[in-house]
């Protein structure tokens, strides 16, 4: 068995039980699938499947995503999508719970309404529950790239006169510099009005930051008064938010991978700096598929590069728990179940003396 220079092996890396915070529905789509998808409703793809996941920039990348998301059509295409990355993440990671982005924006010009959809992701995660035992839950999207305040209160709307008990909370995605978040301060306060959980992407390291400064920490949690914070490596430029954040005591939900190669070997580096500035760091996969990750790989490539112990890994594998939006009685369970796993591969790695009581 090969260990790690702190005494991890990657096998148990990969098989402590996980909960993935910070995943997008559109990015977990199977290269096969959406040439297959493509192919039976016509849609060109720019490349070839084994080519498909590959831009230039961010934007790029953003191009690619909604073209994938394009494929989808009916109410089992999104099954299929929720139960594909479950039945992927399960095997590669020991996934256990899983909260999902969708952009209804994206599917609406697929002739797809806003009930289909979510009828489609909730028969997908019905199907992955009783497969894998995996819980899910989704998070209604405003992608600020292509949507104004206006828009994000009629995403909000929408989400809200179809309820479903699935979808637990908003999120805003996109381009940060081109949609500051204080600019959905109304589909935040709507959202929370009506008993929603509250996300953002905040601090992303595609930009630097003057473009998407930490200040911008202190908008979500001020103005759009967000429960958890997706990403944040930007906030590493300034003391004082570090300072406000540790106090906060919010989740956030930093991605091992990324879609830029050139940004790869840094976000290791940024996500030990939010760790040692105290903040509850998770680990999450953003869009496994397009940019050929899993939460195993994230787990193995940033311990080989940081050189963290089995403490670590314990510590991020109950984070995902409690930074979850599940209801304090599945979480509770979750919890339970958590600690088991851990335990026994414990147990099995011989990790007992050095183990957290966890």
């Amino acid at each position: 068995m090969l260990f790690r220079s702190k005494g991890v092996s990657d096998d148990y890396l990969r098989r402590i039980p996980k909960a993935e915070l910070h995943c997008h529905l559109a990015g977990t789509l199977r290269a096969k699938t959406v040439a297959e998808l493509a192919q039976r409703y016509a849609i060109p793809l720019p490349r070839p499947a084994e080519t498909l996941y590959q831009w230039p920039n961010f934007d790029g990348f953003l191009e690619i995503l909604r073209l994938t998301a394009s494929v989808l059509r009916t109410p089992g295409d999104f099954a299929r999508a929720v139960y594909e990355y479950v039945e992927d993440a399960v095997r590669d990671g020991n996934l256990r719970h899983v909260e999902f982005f969708f952009n209804p924006d994206y599917f609406y010009p697929n002739g797809i309404d806003y009930p289909s959809m979510v009828a489609g992701m909730a028969e997908g995660v019905e199907q992955a529950r009783k497969s894998f035992g995996v819980s899910c839950l989704l998070i209604c999207c405003i992608d600020r790239s292509i949507n104004n305040g206006a828009q994000a209160v009629a995403i909000v709307e929408t989400a809200l006169a179809h309820r479903h008990e699935l979808v637990v909370g908003i999120g805003l995605d996109g381009n940060e510099s081109v949609g500051p978040p204080a600019l959905y301060a109304e589909a935040y306060a709507l959202a929370r009005k009506a008993g929603l959980k509250c996300t953002a992407h905040c601090c992303e390291d595609y930009l630097t930051p003057l473009e998407a400064p930490p200040t911008n920490y202190l908008i979500c949690r001020d103005v759009l008064k967000c429960d958890r914070i997706d990403h944040g490596y930007n906030m590493l430029a300034s003391e004082y938010v570090l300072a406000e954040a540790r106090r906060d005591g919010l989740y956030f939900t930093p991605c091992a991978w990324t879609s830029l190669v050139h940004n790869r070997p840094h976000r290791p580096r940024r996500i030990r700096g939010l760790v040692e500035a105290g903040l509850n760091v998770t680990i999450n996969t953003d869009d496994p598929a397009m940019f050929q990750t899993n939460l195993g790989h994230g787990f193995t490539t940033l311990f080989e590069t940081i050189g963290w112990g089995p403490d670590m890994a314990r510590k991020f594998s109950l984070n995902s728990v409690e930074g979850s939006w599940l209801d304090e009685s599945a979480k509770a369970a979750l919890r339970i179940e958590f600690r088991r796993q851990i335990a026994a591969l414990d147990k099995e790695f011989g990790y007992e003396a050095t183990a957290l009581k966890v």
